[in-house]
């Protein structure tokens, strides 16, 4: 697991423990001489982390739809900057070239990302960790909504044990590189 791909707001949040916590992500994969994949916005968290990728050196690959780089948010710096033509082409390009995902505080952009990935790891597209960075619990209720949906049959419980949970960089990155990806065969949910 080489090329992490993170998925996070364009925003900071309100709440100075986000951009802290983007700050020790970037510092872990940086002691673990890890690339950074994302949404090449030189803006909120997007920016912070890959801010702080390039700071030490590190490969920092940017993917992003021309709209956005045309109203000014595309991250100059990134060691690559691939421009695509869709939001669709940005997503898979960013499902393809991560090793592995994990999803930051976010908005309705992440929310997206993230539930792509859990799709295309169900259907065995792709076999890659997805990790949620549960930082001051920003996914709890998110996890529950889950957890409703497993209860309610919509859901299988064992593709959401699948997705790792964790406030701590270290224990995040450990468990993706532990992760071994499992196919759920049955469709219907028992």
């Amino acid at each position: 697991m080489k090329k992490i791909t993170v998925y996070c707001g364009s925003n900071k949040g309100k709440n100075p423990i986000y951009v802290t916590a983007a700050h020790a992500l970037a510092n872990e994969m940086i002691r673990r001489d890890m690339s950074l994949v994302y949404g090449a916005g030189n803006v909120g968290l997007m920016g912070v982390i890959a801010d702080k990728m390039l700071e030490a050196d590190k490969k920092v690959y940017g993917i992003i739809p021309q709209k956005l780089v045309d109203i000014e948010v595309a991250h100059r710096g990134c060691t690559e900057l691939t421009v695509v033509e869709t939001m669709r082409d940005r997503k898979w390009l960013m499902a393809e070239r991560g090793d592995g995902f994990i999803a930051m505080a976010g908005g309705i952009g992440t929310f997206e990302e993230l539930f792509e990935i859990m799709t295309l790891n169900q259907l065995a597209y792709i076999k890659k960790p997805l990790a949620l960075y549960n930082v001051n619990g920003y996914y709890d209720k998110l996890l529950d909504f889950l957890s409703f949906s497993c209860q309610e049959g919509f859901l299988h419980q064992a593709q959401l044990d699948l997705v790792i949970v964790s406030d701590d960089p270290v224990e995040l990155l450990d468990k993706m590189a532990a992760f071994e990806p499992k196919y759920i065969e049955k469709w219907e949910v028992k």
